[in-house]
């Protein structure tokens, strides 16, 4: 089990016991980190059991019906419930992944355990505070950066070949799934990118409809910014979007020694 941000002096202690109403056979049992900033207590550990045959077949269904039903403190992120907005992620049976695209079925253990994602500060519960995240992404300047004018037709248009090149790059949805599991991140995510917002920046450095790439490579060109890297590859393991950042961060890489003339 991956560390947490926890408050100062403070332990994850065993919580309260919640029994599925009587009469379920299909049981499940739920152990969901709680941590309420408005009261003096520890983390804790709440165990939540459910009749899977009254609920639908994702985590985030089990969540949804513990908060309805059951208890309604619970507090977690989510929304499109498709795997399109990346809310809902969280440490789900030991790895990183979206509760709305996770099956109960898929989940090893008899009592699944649900954390918030590692090594982030916790605002509540499952709710982890992205804010240094999305300030990493907004460094990266994510938009197409031109110098030149404006064609005609109003758009800048890209080959279907240099479209393609955007595939594996264009669908992060910045859940945060990879760079919570990433030890660099762990350890230097004060000045470490990490994976996602190094995919993203990849992504607009091979758009071949940007115009900035000298500048976006210089910006990248630092000891903590990027080579921290060491190729774990836990970012590639647990996206839930099936994709590769610690493949983007190489070509960033080659791209930097390819201007060094290396």
């Amino acid at each position: 089990m991956a560390e947490f941000t926890l408050p100062a002096n403070s332990k994850i202690t065993k919580g309260t016991h919640f029994p599925a109403k009587s009469g379920g056979k299909n049981l499940r049992s739920f152990k969901i980190y709680r941590w309420n900033p408005d009261d003096s207590a520890n983390p804790r550990v709440d165990t939540y059991e459910i009749d899977l045959d009254q609920c639908g077949p994702m985590v985030l269904d089990a969540l949804i019906k513990i908060k309805n039903e059951i208890d309604p403190t619970l507090t977690f992120r989510r929304s499109c419930r498709e795997g399109i907005c990346g809310s809902c992620a969280m440490n789900i049976d030991g790895s990183n992944t979206l509760a709305c695209t996770k099956a109960i079925d898929e989940c090893g253990k008899k009592e699944v355990p649900i954390y918030p994602l590692p090594h982030m500060p916790v605002i509540k519960d499952l709710v982890p505070d992205l804010s240094h995240f999305y300030a990493q992404y907004a460094s990266i300047k994510p938009w197409i950066r031109t110098q030149s004018a404006t064609p005609a037709s109003g758009e800048r248009l890209q080959s279907k070949e240099d479209r393609a090149k955007l595939d594996g790059l264009y669908e992060c949805i910045l859940c945060a799934c990879c760079s919570t599991s990433c030890p660099s991140y762990w350890w230097n995510g004060d000045r470490y990118l990490g994976p996602a917002i190094l995919l993203q920046a990849y992504r607009w450095i091979i758009d071949s409809r940007d115009e900035d790439t000298g500048a976006r490579l210089d910006e990248l060109e630092d000891p903590f910014k990027l080579y921290r890297c060491h190729t774990i590859m836990n970012c590639a393991r647990t996206c839930p979007k099936g994709l590769n950042p610690a493949k983007a961060i190489g070509e960033i890489k080659k791209l930097i020694l390819q201007r060094h003339g290396a």
